[in-house]
């Protein structure tokens, strides 16, 4: 019988889900790519999660008893031991126990994590070879998701539910704020908050070209970062209102938590690439306390959408070693 000696690691987002086929010497393999359904509920979710990894196995003619564990990230909070997914609002799923249904395909042992953290687990790992102690990553997509490192380690709070910064109250410039007029973070600067705001002006006819490079009806990362590079006056001014909002929220942060590293990733960022970075970096600069500012790196990651996959590495020896 052949050794149990790849890993399989799930991205599972807010329009897509993205299986990876990893060797025993870290490196990805094979990768399958394909939509996300949220509306079709949980369980049509967890057919498609199972035919990915089917399509991944039969890909590259590796047997499930060659397969030591899967690794998923989920866009949402989620209870790595119960395996509990209580709330994912991007998928319309809550209590829904993800991991039990997933065991009913396949006899290998399944690891889940809050998408953003396992990304943060493959960043550490991958991109700062552990030697990071204090560390925020955000992921900038369909919502905002955040992690939290301290002292090197992976915080995930008391109901493992730590870095839920999307859900965070601010008012329209990035300030915390609990009144009645503010909004969650991801509403105000997520790519639905971004798209939402620029339809809402197409509505009323302002000009853009941001439609030119638009396919399938949808506005997504690539077509904001061509009409962003572009300067399209509308989707430049959106898009930089966002990324205050960001860096602002980040510099409160920074304040509270004294954090040394700040990791920027996810669609958006992915597509634009570090010409985020000065907005962020300026807005950042004006909410945080001096003193912590300038101890603050502020970064895109170099992984990409490839940031989770290694992540589910990481993942696997912490719970099996």
């Amino acid at each position: 019988m052949k050794k149990a000696e790849y890993i399989i690691t799930i991205d599972l987002g807010g329009t897509k889900i993205l299986s990876a086929l990893l060797n025993s010497k870290n490196e990805i393999i094979g990768k399958v790519k394909q939509p996300t359904d949220a509306t079709k509920g949980a369980n049509f979710i967890v057919e498609c999660i199972v035919e990915s990894i089917k399509k991944l196995l039969s890909k590259n003619d590796v047997s499930e008893k060659e397969i030591k564990v899967i690794s998923m990230g989920v866009p949402g909070t989620v209870n790595p031991i119960s395996g509990i997914l209580t709330n994912a609002p991007n998928l319309g799923i809550s209590n829904f126990n993800i991991r039990e249904e997933l065991q009913k395909s396949f006899d290998i042992p399944v690891l889940l994590e809050n998408d953003v953290n396992l990304a943060a687990l493959g960043i550490k790992k991958y991109e700062f070879n552990n030697k990071v102690n204090n560390m925020l990553v955000v992921f900038i997509g369909t919502g905002i998701g955040g992690a939290l490192i301290f002292n090197g380690n992976m915080y995930r709070g008391s109901s493992y539910f730590a870095g839920e910064i999307g859900m965070m109250k601010v008012n329209k410039n990035g300030d915390l704020n609990p009144k009645k007029n503010s909004k969650i973070f991801e509403d105000l600067a997520s790519r639905t908050a971004v798209v939402k705001r620029i339809e809402k002006k197409l509505e009323l006819g302002k000009k853009s070209n941001i439609l030119e490079f638009v396919k399938n009806g949808k506005i997504k990362s690539s077509a904001l970062a061509k009409s962003y590079f572009s300067n399209d006056k509308l989707v430049v001014k959106e898009i930089n209102k966002s990324f205050e909002i960001i860096g602002s929220v980040f510099g409160s942060i920074a304040s509270l938590l004294d954090v040394d590293t700040i990791v920027v990733g996810g669609g958006v960022v992915e597509a634009m690439g570090e010409q985020v970075l000065p907005v962020v970096q300026k807005s950042f600069s004006k909410a945080v306390v001096k003193e912590i500012g300038k101890n603050v790196k502020i970064v895109t990651t170099n992984l990409g959408d490839d940031a989770p996959l290694y992540g589910g590495i990481a993942l696997a020896e912490e719970f099996l070693n």
